[in-house]
């Protein structure tokens, strides 16, 4: 664990929900996070890092990737290093979405949907989606580099009502610091 004038060092952000009803279409959601330059952290991110791909340099990794939701406790999670993370890059979103398979699925309608973040054994946040149960898509942190080069998290919950693939575009425009 960094101590507490060092920043964020590695983080890790876990997700969890319950498999949908037999003869159902499967709960399928995802970790996104977005990555955007120093000199420009609200514009278009640098890259995104969501299933089946990782950053270039390897600092931000998926583990696990759920498509149904079954398994123990968080079945999806996202390791992030921002102690190894280029002095290039000044913010990082990280979101999740629903994909969209045959219906309009809200994460009203997934049950027992939770995220947790932590860095080493510190709980940063957890939490349900109670707050964008109407919503496909919401960001769930932000993490910003300050001055001395240091990383802080700010917990982000704003919610999206579109398709993985525009909420990926759209989801670092919402402002939280």
């Amino acid at each position: 664990m960094s101590g507490l004038n060092k920043g964020l060092g590695k983080v890790e952000v876990a997700l969890k929900w319950d498999p949908s009803p037999s003869g159902d279409p499967d709960h399928d959601l995802d970790i996104i996070a977005a990555t955007y330059p120093a000199h420009d952290p609200y514009g278009k991110p640098s890259y995104l890092v969501h299933f089946g791909s990782r950053s270039p340099d390897g600092t931000i990794t998926l583990n696990r990737d759920s498509r149904t939701g079954q398994g123990f406790g968080f079945d999806e999670v996202m390791i992030l290093e921002f102690d190894r993370l280029s002095d290039t890059y000044g913010r990082v979103v990280v979101g999740v979405a629903i994909q969209q398979q045959d219906d309009h699925k809200l994460f009203g309608a997934v049950p027992n949907t939770a995220v947790r973040i932590t860095e080493g054994r510190t709980e940063l946040v957890a939490h349900d989606f109670s707050g964008v149960t109407g919503c496909t898509a919401t960001t769930v942190a932000e993490f910003t580099r300050d001055d001395s080069g240091a990383w802080r998290f700010h917990p982000s919950a704003h919610g999206f009502d579109t398709d993985p693939t525009t909420f990926a575009a759209r989801m670092g425009s919402a402002r939280t610091v």
